[in-house]
């Protein structure tokens, strides 16, 4: 069986600094996972925050992703260390951890995905991570293996960007434009001059800590912009969005 994800490459690649492009799988099918697994994306976040997903969803898009170079992320409702535990077992390498407002938050998230003595995850000696006990040396290296991102979504947040972003284990810090732009007073107004400084500084001071910085940009010129000002791993929309914009204007052309 074809592994594209263990040893992680897209960790690898996210900590040279490569410039990665991803796309957010939010209709919990397979199927349109597996579409999106062919395009070419460097990375693909399966949502378990905002999208109708949970682990007897992921594991088909897991499948679905196998034989794809796209490396699958996934992003937990919440912050805690059994949801996460849960999802490292099923077979999920990369994480994006939600509203991440301090250092202690971080350093919990990144726990949360180690084994002892240098996390707090659970052991079992099989399952679908480790190909169900047959990976002999999973034990020896899969703490290495693991990426942690996590998402800046409100002012807590941003005054403590530098704790945050020097965390030990931290691999990338992702801003929320969405929930970020509410949290200053702007909601539905990611691009008001208030949020994008705050963006521009997130980004900054990631890149002073040596991180990469990442964000959603379904918007072209947004994800342009953001690119221009050092971000790293951007996703420049989303499965639904596509969908739903192709299957209206279809209909569009035909109807007025």
């Amino acid at each position: 069986m074809k592994d594209t994800h263990y040893p992680n490459r897209f960790r690898q690649r996210l900590l040279a600094g490569e410039t990665l492009y991803g796309c957010w799988c939010a209709l919990g099918n397979p199927i349109s996972t597996e579409v999106l697994g062919l395009a070419g994306f460097d990375w693909l976040v399966l949502d378990g925050e905002h999208a109708p997903n949970d682990i007897t969803t992921f594991i088909p898009q897991l499948m679905a992703l196998k034989d794809s170079d796209s490396a699958p992320v996934v992003r937990p409702p919440i912050n805690e260390p059994v949801i996460i535990k849960r999802l490292l077992d099923i077979g999920f390498y990369n994480f994006l951890i939600p509203f991440v407002e301090t250092a202690e938050q971080a350093a919990q998230a990144v726990a949360s995905t180690r084994y002892p003595p240098a996390g707090i995850r659970g052991v079992s000696v099989a399952h679908r991570s480790n190909r169900y006990g047959t990976l002999p040396d999973y034990f020896d290296t899969i703490n290495d293996n693991i990426t942690v991102m996590v998402q800046i979504e409100n002012q807590l947040g941003v005054d403590n960007i530098d704790a945050i972003a020097a965390t030990d284990g931290v691999d990338g810090i992702f801003v929320g434009p969405g929930d970020l732009s509410a949290a200053l007073g702007y909601l539905g107004q990611p691009n008001h001059a208030e949020v994008q400084r705050a963006i521009r500084h997130i980004f900054e001071r990631a890149a002073a800590h040596g991180k990469p910085s990442g964000i959603l940009a379904p918007a072209e010129a947004d994800a342009r912009r953001y690119l221009e000002w050092g971000a790293r791993f951007v996703a420049v929309g989303s499965d639904l969005g596509v969908f739903r914009s192709a299957t209206q204007a279809l209909c569009d052309r035909f109807k007025k």
